[in-house]
């Protein structure tokens, strides 16, 4: 399964690479990273159909925000999940993303664990 991560912040594909070392050692994770939201759909417009099953994409980005990014997503490939993570818990936010057809909603710091179960959902499906 793959599974892209969009943030702005360049340390997150250290972090998720730790996090998730197990599930990419036996081949059932495959990350792959982009820090804005062009550069995740210029990565889903390189396949067709895209490879990438599931997003998880920060909110707060310079350029296209993540939540402009869910909605050119749920509009241009439905068929790929999206969850959403905010440094801020707010529940305009929450609501904009959830309206918009995330699939969970996140807020940092990341509870690996509560994604992990997300993951592991898809995967099973």
């Amino acid at each position: 399964m793959k599974f892209l991560v969009v943030d702005d912040e360049k340390d997150v594909e250290m972090l998720f690479r730790q996090k998730f070392r197990k599930e990419i050692r036996t081949n059932a994770l495959e990350l792959e990273f982009a820090f804005s939201g062009d550069e995740a759909i210029a990565i889903l417009e390189s396949n067709d159909p895209p490879e990438v099953v599931y997003i998880f994409s920060d909110i707060n980005m310079p350029g296209m925000s993540g939540l402009e990014l869910l909605e050119k997503v749920k509009t241009d490939f439905p068929q790929i999940k999206v969850s959403m993570i905010s440094a801020y818990g707010d529940q305009h936010n929450y609501d904009k993303a959830m309206e918009s057809g995330a699939k969970a909603f996140f807020t940092k710091p990341i509870n690996f664990e509560e994604l992990r179960e997300e993951i592991n959902q898809l995967i099973e499906q």
